[in-house]
């Protein structure tokens, strides 16, 4: 995302290509219950989710829309609520039984939506904004963090809390689960990320610190092996998982992250930088010497 656009950036090629561009109006070219025909116009993206070929930005008034990348067509728009406080904080595009987007919102709101139908399939309330929301790899758990201390482990099914994991000082902004659906981790403003076991959730597994600000954004590689999360500004840390956290790695840079995300090989780490004067999308490779050096330069 870059000022209005969002553009896609082949790291094979080289090469920059405009995906949506919200400055103007969008609509989508499909009907279905739910959607608004008429869409939206200078739409501020608060969030982006890419996933299965299907992209989904949310706004500022609370406005999700979706396009398939395959088809270049806008499938939908909608809106997720009317309230004043409305930020779409956070999407996660999964598949169960279908594909699915579960959105976090300012209104104190988890939204599921069946992206096959694109229908609202569950809203469940809690008593803070919700800052963000992922699903397990099992589909069986839900991790929600928000403006609370106190992060909370919640049924997919029906939204009800089954543990509330206490040990954060302060509001939460990000969550991810490792692959075997057991361990996850939290990112919060007091500059710590934490690592759950949900066999034992009575105390967190780690501590990992940051150095300036807030834990915003978590990654686990797809094997597993590594952990990466990111702060506001210059620090993107990486975990060794095998090494039980104790091993990492620092990536030190100039200017404020937007976001961070590995390739599906693991191969390549991607850092967006929004600094007004160093913007830029950095892009990492892993080095291959020995299994246990193993890490990303």
């Amino acid at each position: 995302m870059s000022n209005s656009t969002v553009t896609h950036w082949s790291s094979l090629s080289h090469k920059l290509s405009e995906v949506l561009d919200f400055s103007g109006h969008i609509a989508p070219v499909e009907k279905h219950p739910g959607s608004l025909l008429e869409g939206f116009s200078g739409v501020q993206v608060s969030t982006l989710a890419v996933n299965e070929g299907l992209l989904v930005a949310g706004g500022f008034q609370g406005e999700l829309i979706g396009k398939d990348l395959e088809g270049c067509n806008i499938k939908f728009c909608a809106r997720t609520t009317l309230s004043d406080n409305a930020i779409t904080n956070a999407i996660d595009i999964h598949r169960s039984t279908s594909l699915r987007i579960t959105v976090s919102n300012n209104d104190c709101g988890v939204r599921e939506y069946d992206m096959e139908r694109f229908q609202l399939l569950n809203h469940y309330r809690y008593n803070w904004p919700v800052n963000h929301t992922s699903v397990s790899p099992d589909k069986k758990l839900l991790a929600v963090v928000g403006d609370d201390r106190d992060a909370l482990l919640v049924d997919s099914r029906n939204g009800k809390v089954t543990s509330t994991l206490v040990g954060h000082l302060d509001y939460s902004f990000a969550t991810a689960w490792h692959p075997d659906s057991r361990t996850f981790a939290t990112g919060n403003q007091d500059k710590t990320c934490r690592i759950w076991d949900t066999r034992n959730l009575s105390t967190s597994l780690a501590v990992l610190r940051g150095n300036i600000g807030a834990i915003r954004c978590i990654r686990y590689s797809s094997d597993g092996r590594f952990l990466v999360f990111s702060e506001p500004a210059d620090f993107v840390h990486v975990y060794s998982v095998a090494a039980d956290y104790k091993k990492r790695q620092e990536i030190d840079f100039f200017g404020e992250v937007s976001g961070i995300t590995l390739s599906p090989d693991d191969e390549s780490l991607f850092v967006g930088v929004c600094d007004r004067v160093y913007a830029s999308l950095l892009q990492y490779r892993m080095i291959h010497a020995f299994d246990y050096l193993d890490s990303y330069v």
